[in-house]
Formats: structure tokens, C-alpha cells, sequence
């Protein structure tokens, strides 16, 4: 079975999810995971799909982006192994008035803690930056990480939390 990663960009408008959903799903693409977003008013989204060959799915997006408007990329990808999470589950949130270099710092104290960022998502709002992510820290790790999280963060100026995050499902 192809396992196929997929990233659409470009200039946002209606229906754009809808237009790549339709095309794969024509080929017989299982949509297994999905993100996508818009970034100061760009659209981009990245999947994963089973099913065609990447020949396949890259013939069923060429209608998508015959305007030239948006860009579409097609990878074969390893079918993913099953994986039990080697980490607990925390969140980090950031804040405060947007400099040079936030993400790359932090994100570099969490990687020495053996911590892994499954998921990010910042934004500036006017000059207010917000950072959230999830992350999975090594058991104890997060002993005495917030510490230095905070430590880092003091320099640059912003506001860090990290807590573990609680599942909803039981």
C-alpha cells in the first residue's frame, strides 16, 4: 500500500479543501492525517493519505493548481510502524511581545530535556506572539524543565507555562 505525504500552499480561498479532498478521494486516497491552516492569509495544509501511487495523486491535483495560484507536492512516504509514545504529554504556552529567535530557543530547551514537539502553532496579533505546542518529555524530564524554561524565556522577554496535558478520553 503507498503511503503518500501531500502539502498544498498558496494564496487562501473557498473551498481549497474541499477541491484537494474531491481529487484525492477520485484516485482512492484514505485521508489518514490532516492539518492545515492559514498563515497571514496564506493557505497550507499538509496530509498524509494511503492508497494511489504518487504518480496518481499528483495527476488528480494538476486541475487543482492549473491557475498557478497554489503549489502541491507529492512524497512517497514509509508506512509508519505502530508507535507507543516514548514520552508523557505536556503542553507549553508562550507569550508575549514578538523578538527574533523565541521558537528557536525554547524549542532548543525542550529538545536538550529529550522532549519531542508533536504539534506548534504561533501567531503574532498585533505585537502580541503566541506560542502553543504539544510536546512529549521523557519520564521525569519535566522535573526542573519549567525552571529552565522560565529561565530562558525571562531573557527574551515572554511568558512560558508548561503542564502536563490531560486526556479527555477515557
Amino acid at each position: 500500500m503507498n503511503e503518500l505525504a501531500i502539502t498544498v500552499i498558496g494564496p487562501d480561498r473557498p473551498g481549497i479543501v474541499a477541491d484537494v479532498a474531491e481529487a484525492l478521494a477520485r484516485v482512492g486516497a484514505n485521508l489518514t492525517d490532516s492539518t492545515m491552516t492559514r498563515l497571514r492569509g496564506h493557505f497550507a495544509m499538509t496530509l498524509i493519505c494511503v492508497g494511489p501511487a504518487k504518480e496518481q495523486a499528483e495527476d488528480a491535483l494538476t486541475p487543482v493548481v492549473a491557475d498557478g495560484q497554489l503549489v502541491a507536492t507529492v512524497r512517497q512516504v514509509g508506512v509508519e510502524t505502530a508507535r507507543t509514545p516514548v514520552g508523557e504529554p505536556y503542553l507549553m504556552a508562550v507569550h508575549g511581545a514578538d523578538r527574533l529567535g523565541i521558537v528557536a530557543a525554547l524549542t532548543r530547551v525542550l529538545a536538550e530535556a529529550g522532549g519531542n514537539v508533536t504539534d506548534l502553532t504561533t501567531r503574532l496579533t498585533g505585537p502580541l506572539y503566541v506560542l502553543l505546542a504539544e510536546v512529549e518529555l521523557p519520564p521525569g524530564a519535566a522535573d526542573g524543565l519549567s525552571d529552565r524554561l522560565v529561565e530562558v524565556a525571562a531573557g527574551l522577554g515572554v511568558e512560558v507555562s508548561l503542564r502536563r496535558a490531560e486526556s479527555d478520553l477515557f
